[in-house]
C-alpha cells in the first residue's frame, strides 16, 4: 500500500504541463485525467426552430431562451485497465460532469472486457458508434444525455441515429463488438424508457405514457482500410406498446415504432499529414417511426483547424393533435406536413493559448433555417431562421 501512495505522490510531482495522473497497482494501471470546456454564446434571436442543441447545458430543452448565454462543464476522468500477457484486458471507465449551471451530472461510466484487437463486451452508460460525425462542429457535439430530449414536439427534428447510441439516464447499454481484419462489427442494445426521447414526453401534440421499457438494438458493419473507411447501420426499438397514448375514445395509441437505417463515410488522412491533411465525412440517416418519417444527409470537413459542414433534413408528420397546440407543446410546427431543415456549421480551432499546447479556443457559427409548406406558414412567417456565434474554452489536463 506504501509503495502504491510513493508512485501516486511520484506521478504527482513529475507531470509535464500537458498529462494525465497514472498510477499502476497490483490489479492494473489508473489513470486520472479531465477537461475544461466552456462556452460563450451569442444568438440571432430568442427562440428554436428546431430540436438541434445549440447548448452544452445537459438539460437543454428546444424553446424559447435567451440570446446571450454562457454554459459548458468541467469533466474529471478516472480509467482503469488491466491487460495479460495473452491479450485478455478487462477495465473501467467513470466521467463526472460540474456544468456550468451549478448541477453535477454524468458523461460515461461503464466496465469492459475482452481480448485485444479481437473481441469486447462492455457494459453502462456510454455513447456506441458515430453514425453521423460532425467532425470539428462546436454547436452540436455536445455531453450528457445523448438518448434523451432528442425529439422536441412542434420543432424541427435532425435525425442522426442517435436515438439508441447509448447515454440515457434511466437506462443502460449492453455492447458486443469484434475485430475481422479490415472489419469491426458491433451490436449495442439500450434498455430505458422510451419516452425520454422526447422533451416534456409530448409527441405529435400528445402526451405519452410509459407502459414498459423499450429495448432499441443497433448493429453497425464497418470497414477501414488506410485512410478511407465506412459504416452501416440500423436501430430499432424491438419492444411494441412500450409508450402511447389514449384518444378521446379511450383507445390506446402504440406510438413506439421507431426504425432507423444509416451509413457514413470517411476519409482521414492527418495521421500521415498532421499539417495539411484532412477529415471529411458524408453521412446519411433515415427514420420510419408511427406517423412520421424523417430523412437527414450531412457533409463535413476539416484542414488546417477549419471546418465547415452543412445538414440537410427533411421532416414528414403524418399526424398531429393539432387541438393541444400551445398546451402540451410550446412548437412552432403544430400541424401535419413536411419541412426542410438547412443546417450550416463552421469553426475554427487557435491552438496553444498563451503558449499552452493543453489550451485551445474554438470560434464556431451555425445557420439554421426551416422551410414550410405555402399554405402551413409558421407562427411568425419571418422568424424562419436562426444563426449563431461561439466561442469555446478548451482545457485539457
Amino acid at each position: 500500500m506504501n509503495k502504491f501512495i510513493l508512485v501516486g505522490l511520484a506521478s504527482l510531482l513529475s507531470l509535464p504541463a500537458f498529462a494525465e495522473v497514472t498510477w499502476e497497482t497490483p490489479q492494473g494501471n489508473l489513470k486520472l485525467y479531465g477537461d475544461v470546456e466552456i462556452n460563450m454564446d451569442a444568438a440571432s434571436k430568442s427562440g428554436q426552430l428546431t430540436s438541434l442543441r445549440t447548448s452544452a447545458n445537459k438539460d437543454w430543452k428546444a424553446g424559447n431562451r435567451e440570446q446571450w448565454d454562457i454554459n459548458g462543464r468541467i469533466l474529471i476522468g478516472l480509467d482503469g485497465y488491466r491487460r495479460l500477457n495473452n491479450g485478455n484486458f478487462a477495465g473501467f471507465t467513470v466521467q463526472p460532469l460540474a456544468d456550468v449551471g451549478g448541477s453535477m451530472n454524468l458523461d460515461d461510466a461503464a466496465f469492459f472486457f475482452g481480448h485485444e484487437k479481437d473481441w469486447k463486451v462492455k457494459v453502462g452508460r456510454f455513447e456506441a458508434y458515430d453514425m453521423f460525425p460532425l467532425n470539428q462542429d462546436t454547436f452540436v457535439q455536445h455531453s450528457g444525455n445523448t438518448a434523451n430530449d432528442l425529439y422536441s414536439d412542434g420543432y424541427g427534428y435532425i435525425y442522426m441515429m442517435k436515438e439508441g447510441r447509448g447515454r440515457s439516464n434511466n437506462g443502460g447499454n449492453f455492447l458486443v463488438s469484434k475485430y475481422l481484419g479490415n472489419w469491426y462489427f458491433e451490436v449495442n442494445t439500450i434498455l430505458k424508457d422510451g419516452t425520454t426521447l422526447f422533451a416534456n414526453n409530448t409527441y405529435h401534440g400528445n402526451t405519452l405514457e410509459n407502459e414498459k421499457n423499450v429495448a432499441y438494438v443497433r448493429p453497425v458493419i464497418s470497414w477501414k482500410q488506410d485512410s478511407f473507411s465506412a459504416a452501416i447501420a440500423m436501430e430499432s426499438n424491438v419492444i411494441s406498446n412500450a409508450y402511447g397514448y389514449r384518444d378521446d375514445q379511450g383507445i390506446w395509441q402504440d406510438q413506439s415504432k421507431r426504425n432507423g437505417y444509416g451509413a457514413t463515410f470517411t476519409f482521414n488522412n492527418q495521421d500521415k499529414d498532421p499539417e495539411n491533411g484532412i477529415v471529411a465525412n458524408l453521412s446519411s440517416a433515415y427514420m420510419d417511426a408511427t406517423n412520421e418519417k424523417n430523412f437527414s444527409a450531412g457533409a463535413n470537413i476539416l484542414w488546417r483547424n477549419f471546418e465547415v459542414g452543412y445538414i440537410y433534413a427533411h421532416n414528414d408528420i403524418e399526424y398531429f393533435n393539432s387541438a393541444n397546440a400551445g398546451v402540451v407543446t410550446s412548437g412552432i410546427l403544430t400541424s401535419p406536413d413536411k419541412y426542410d431543415i438547412h443546417t450550416i456549421h463552421t469553426s475554427y480551432k487557435i491552438p496553444n493559448i498563451m503558449d499552452m499546447n493543453n489550451f485551445n479556443l474554438y470560434l464556431g457559427a451555425y445557420w439554421s433555417k426551416l422551410e414550410v409548406a405555402d399554405n402551413n406558414k409558421v407562427a411568425n412567417g419571418d422568424n424562419d431562421d436562426r444563426y449563431g456565434v461561439r466561442a469555446r474554452f478548451k482545457y485539457f489536463f
